[in-house]
């Protein structure tokens, strides 16, 4: 739901400022608001003396480029040329990327036939669920360039939650302020030199940066790191087939948008690839005779 809502909130804050300084400033946010639970928690940030500690870093710094700063940067840059709806495909397409590297990288992650059965159905469910104006093409310059964008943005996820699973034994707030704030240094100075400092925001796009950067980006980074490191990247990447749905909700809700008729099949896919996928813990919860 978190994530979900980003999306009408984006497109307010958008109103008065470009696509780079909305992720620069809800990375900047998210940051501050880590960093202030750090300090309040009596935390630390990991330390760099130590060699566990430049280790860690080292994973914060592949965390903050391919969880945050290349997808970000490469969905702005693409969603110029392309159907909106094409990110949202590429986006479910990233537990299909995440399922083979986890079944390589992290010990106990197996691609089996059932979850990969179960992946495939709900990628299928957001396609169905988007329409196929998600394909359509745009006639904009650069279009086939800016899908490879958003297909590497998607990458860019898919690596940034194996690097998280494969990171020291470290405090997760503590992981998780790291990596925001070292994704806020590399892309605010970017952000700055391309669009500059926003000359107008109202009152509507600050209070929808504030949102963005606590819940969707720092709270968010939180979960990401918590859910990854528990359950594995396989069982959060799962996330990527329910924010479309409830984006579609909360527009309809929220906004007054229509509903499309795929909605409910959409959501029956959805529902049954993240069933399969997730069969064994099913199994281990309700017992083999109620799963």
């Amino acid at each position: 739901m978190i994530w979900g809502a980003s999306f009408m909130f984006i497109s307010v804050a958008l109103r008065d400022t470009g696509p780079l300084m909305v992720a620069a400033t809800r990375i900047t946010l998210g940051a501050v608001f880590l960093l202030v639970l750090v300090w309040l928690k009596g935390r630390s940030l990991p330390d760099p003396r130590q060699p566990e500690g430049r280790m860690i870093w080292a994973f914060s710094c592949i965390m903050a480029l391919f969880s945050n700063v290349i997808p970000f940067s490469l969905l702005a840059w693409a969603q110029q040329s392309v159907a909106s709806g094409f990110a949202g495909v590429c986006m479910a397409a990233v537990p299909l990327l995440i399922l083979p590297l986890a079944h390589l990288l992290v010990p106990g992650e197996r691609m089996t036939l059932r979850k990969l059965v179960g992946f495939i159905l709900g990628t299928v469910g957001v396609v169905v669920l988007i329409g196929p104006d998600a394909f359509a093409s745009t006639g904009k310059d650069l279009e086939s360039l800016a899908r490879v964008a958003c297909l590497g943005a998607a990458g860019g996820y898919a690596i940034g939650s194996i690097a998280t699973r494969l990171s020291p034994e470290v405090d997760r707030l503590s992981l998780s302020a790291a990596v925001m704030l070292l994704a806020a240094c590399l892309i605010t100075p970017v952000a700055l030199w391309v669009e500059g400092w926003p000359t107008e925001l109202t009152q509507k796009s600050i209070l929808a940066l504030l949102y963005l950067g606590v819940l969707p980006t720092g709270y968010a980074q939180l979960l990401l790191v918590q859910v990854n490191r528990e359950a594995g990247p396989s069982f959060f990447s799962l996330v990527n087939y329910m924010v479309p749905v409830w984006s579609v909700i909360l527009g309809a809700l929220v906004l007054s948008e229509t509903l499309p008729p795929s909605l409910f099949a959409a959501m029956a896919l959805i529902l049954v690839g993240v069933g399969m996928s997730q069969w064994g813990a099913l199994r281990r919860v309700f017992g083999p005779g109620r799963a």
